[in-house]
């Protein structure tokens, strides 16, 4: 190892009393998501991927895993981590690395902390690109060996989380000139998948898997390593250069900028949360050939879900309406047209899930186009009337109106098989969800003594949504020319909200019952679907107080938030998927419900709890899902291990909550924003908004507390826009 800097004063003595060593990296690794459009890369914090054995990292496109492996070593050592970030755009991840001791036939060779190294990465276009900065501090040149790992296994999304394979394709590995190497993988599907990488500058050594650079760095001076990893189904292009690539990911996040309000609060905490939420929902909207589409979250779910995103853009509805857009069109052109028992599809319903990988191309799993979703369909109608009402887009209505009365001929038909009113489930394939509803665990639905529901079941909510789904209907065709339309839904909506009282309240547990099972009984569990109910607006107004009293009961509330299942209820466990555990969207959801009954008040518990929450995850960022324990004093909430973060109706949710406690409403066709009964929590502060879209106008507001109540200070409105108190 020629070339170490070797004077003296660069190298501390091995044996000084005061010196710590540092012959390896000790620190823990955690991950940090990038993603652009169906692309999207699972790093740790130095810029590795699969370093150490972790599995689950990986450079993903199109539900496959075209990088397995990228990892930097130093000297045949991985560097100490110094510090790892996003940069603010949350374009590029970041890294501040540095060399090990490293020794030679026993004596210290190179000193810890001589070469700086900054590592930066981002995710574009199908590409992965990563630049290594190596700055030499000492006062002597540095001849330093450095080696890139890589590889790719080209594992299905579902082989990662775990599912195994009888048979797969084979990998192919070839060097393709002294600087790229090319992996071939040849699936059982037909279509080859092909990850090509390229180095530059011209390593020393070149093999299949990795690329060997010997860096002569002069004193005080930097050496460039980049390194690229195009993803496709075709012979790969040849790579543009790590600047170019940044300049058109930044272009690009400029260009993408929808009619979206900007929203300051004066508490410094919610401000930080609520802007890691917002840039969280910019990072999983995809551009799709339909508009924009949240994709429902990192790592496992990085594609088209219909429900997911169904719930993302009524959470975010209020100040972003081009996000619903873009959802409804998606999911209107994929609305099943025929019967496909395989796929849980009939004539009407609207998707489950998509996904693009071998394994779904095979059916290997169902989900290539799956639609075993109970409640997509009536959400779609809600959102589609919800963006009619805060938008008056009349041709868009136009646009969608065949759908949306596709959908409720299969809520009246497939949806409904016995024709008894109440919209229910059974999976027609083995391979398919259980359970069909938000709560798809296949436990997530039990009688009150522990024994798995049996269906066709009925959940509470849905029949909310679907509630809810007929009142907009009946509006949306009272514009489309549809009068008698209108009148039958309107009617269809007053008798199913008579039945779902008879039917679904249980005095038994003081709260409604969260299904009705295939013999039409109660199932009499504690849940927080009940509380689900309240923002469609279906439940008797005492009841609902009933209902809130019972999700701010200890029993539900955790001091972190709602919990999914009641602690008393047979199958609860804090460490469950789905009973016991504590969701933030179903959280926002369950707020949205108490302020529809103009109970804003009683939202102040729920907000603290999940703020608090998320000012103790990682960049402020609350999960899909964490553990129901009961908080304690000094404690941080237990985390979910394999949850996603971000997810999209995660990252939604206290934008939602927000709303909530606003009570703010917009009418596209008045061009009205009311604030419906607003509480301002004393921690929440002031709350500026600004470019509020509503129909063609636009409105700046600010709302603040007052006397112990709420003042509206209206800034500017414009177009025709107005902002009332009621």
């Amino acid at each position: 190892m020629a070339g170490a800097p070797s004077r003296q004063h660069d190298q501390p003595h091995e044996h000084e009393p005061e010196r710590i060593h540092a012959e390896a990296d000790s620190s823990p690794r955690d991950h940090e998501t990038l993603k652009h459009d169906d692309a999207f890369l699972v790093i740790d914090t130095h810029g590795d991927i699969g370093a150490f054995g972790n599995h689950s990292d990986g450079f993903f496109y199109n539900d496959t895993r075209y990088l397995s492996r990228l990892e930097l070593l130093i000297a045949r050592r991985p560097p100490l981590l110094l510090g790892s970030t996003l940069d603010r755009k949350d374009i590029q991840h970041c890294c501040d690395l540095t060399n090990t001791d490293i020794y030679s036939d026993g004596a210290l060779w190179l000193h810890k902390d001589v070469v700086h190294v900054f590592r930066t990465t981002y995710v574009h276009d199908g590409s992965l690109r990563q630049r290594l900065v190596f700055t030499n501090h000492s006062n002597v040149y540095c001849n330093l060996p450095v080696t890139v790992f890589f590889d790719a296994d080209f594992c299905d999304i579902f082989e990662v989380r775990g599912m195994r394979r009888e048979k797969r394709g084979a990998v192919r590995r070839q060097i393709e000139s002294s600087r790229s190497v090319n992996f071939v993988y040849s699936g059982l599907d037909g279509i080859v998948r092909q990850t090509s990488i390229h180095v530059d500058p011209e390593p020393l050594s070149l093999k299949e898997t990795s690329a060997f650079f010997r860096l002569h760095i002069p004193p005080k001076g930097s050496q460039r390593v980049f390194v690229t990893a195009v993803a496709g189904t075709e012979r790969a292009r040849a790579p543009c250069s790590y600047v170019k690539g940044l300049r058109d990911a930044q272009r690009y996040l400029r260009r993408f900028n929808p009619i979206a309000a900007n929203i300051e609060v004066s508490n410094p905490d919610f401000d930080y949360v609520l802007k890691r939420s917002r840039a969280d929902l910019r990072l999983l909207i995809t551009q799709t050939p339909e508009g924009p589409y949240p994709y429902a979250g990192t790592p496992w779910y990085s594609t088209t879900f219909g429900r997911d995103a169904l719930i993302t853009a009524l959470q975010v509805l209020w100040f972003n309406p081009s996000i619903a857009k873009g959802v409804l069109r998606r999911l209107a052109h994929y609305q099943a047209k025929s019967y496909d028992a395989a796929a849980d599809a009939q004539p009407g319903k609207i998707l489950h899930e998509m996904r693009n990988g071998e394994m779904a191309a095979l059916r290997e799993i169902p989900f290539g186009l799956y639609y075993g979703s109970v409640d997509s369909t009536p959400l779609f109608i809600v959102l589609a009337g919800s963006y009619f009402v805060r938008t008056g887009d009349t041709d868009f209505l136009h646009e969608i109106w065949p759908a949306i009365l596709k959908a409720l001929e299969w809520i009246d038909g497939p949806g409904d098989p016995d024709g008894d009113g109440f919209v229910e489930y059974a999976r027609e394939t083995d391979e398919g969800l259980a359970n069909q509803g938000w709560k798809d665990s296949h436990d997530a639905v039990f009688n009150k003594d522990g024994e798995l529901a049996e269906g066709p079941l009925a959940l509470v909510e849905v029949q909310g949504y679907v509630f809810q789904a007929k009142q907009l209907a009946a509006r949306m065709a009272t514009i489309m020319g549809e009068p008698d339309l209108a009148r039958r839904l309107e009617k269809e909506a007053v008798t199913l909200q008579q039945k779902f009282e008879e039917k679904f309240w249980s005095p038994e547990i003081g709260t409604y019952a969260i299904a009705l099972d295939g013999q039409k009984r109660r199932v009499d569990v504690r849940s927080s679907n009940a509380g689900h109910v309240l923002s469609s607006g279906i439940a008797d107004p005492e009841r609902a107080k009933r209902v809130i009293d019972q999700m701010l009961s200890a029993s539900f509330f955790s001091g972190w938030g709602i919990r999914t299942i009641a602690t008393t209820e047979a199958r609860y466990n804090p460490m469950s998927y789905h009973n016991g555990s504590i969701w933030p969207h179903d959280n926002s959801m369950i707020a949205a419900g108490f302020a529809h009954y103009r109970h804003s008040d009683r939202i102040e518990a729920v907000f603290n709890g999940l703020l608090d929450a998320a000012l103790n995850m990682n960049q402020g960022r609350l999960p899909e899902l964490f553990c129901g324990f009961r908080r304690r004093a000094g404690r941080s909430p237990v985390l979910y291990p394999v949850a996603c973060s971000p997810q999209a109706w995660a990252s939604g949710s206290m934008p939602h909550i927000l709303q909530s406690l606003l009570g703010l409403e917009a009418d596209g066709t008045t061009r009205t924003v009311t604030l419906n009964a607003p509480y301002l929590p004393e921690r929440l502060g002031e709350v500026t908004i600004r470019n509020m879209p509503v129909g063609m106008g636009t409105a700046d507001f600010v709302v603040r507390r007052k006397s112990g109540g709420v003042a509206l200070d209206v800034l500017e409105c414009r177009e025709g826009a107005k902002v009332v108190l009621a």
